[in-house]
């Protein structure tokens, strides 16, 4: 727990460009992401995978997954967004804490999951931030 990387995030070890927080969930943009607004949401209970996520948990956690989807819906104007949660290395897993990705999907967009090339600047992300929160 001490050497995750989203634990580090959380308790601001580590910068971030923080979306969303509550006593639950901490909510940030993803520095490689998948599209413009792409956000992760993390519970503050370290669990490696859904499977060890205890319920209560994942029902603290759920709300800030629909509040921030709804933020990305309003403020970015998507006309859809994807939801995805990978459990263990084999599903695509690469920092093991328990995470929701938030992609905005727009009508015209390319299907498929790649990384957006070159992948957005510091300035930029702290840009979108703004426009997210304000």
């Amino acid at each position: 727990m001490d050497q995750c990387l989203f634990c580090k995030i959380i308790r601001g070890e580590i910068p971030s460009y923080k979306i969303f927080e509550d006593d639950h969930a901490f909510a940030f943009l993803d520095i490689n992401p998948f599209g413009r607004g792409h956000t992760l949401v993390v519970p503050k209970f370290h669990a490696e995978q859904l499977f060890q996520l205890p319920p209560e948990e994942l029902a603290g956690v759920m709300p800030a997954v629909q509040r921030t989807a709804t933020l990305l819906k309003r403020r970015l104007g998507c006309e859809g967004l994807a939801l995805m949660q990978l459990n263990g290395e084999v599903a695509g897993q690469t920092v093991f804490h328990v995470h929701f990705h938030l992609i905005p999907r727009y009508a015209g967009q390319p299907a498929g999951w790649q990384p957006l090339t070159p992948p957005p600047s510091p300035e930029d992300l702290a840009a979108l931030q703004r426009e997210l929160v304000g």
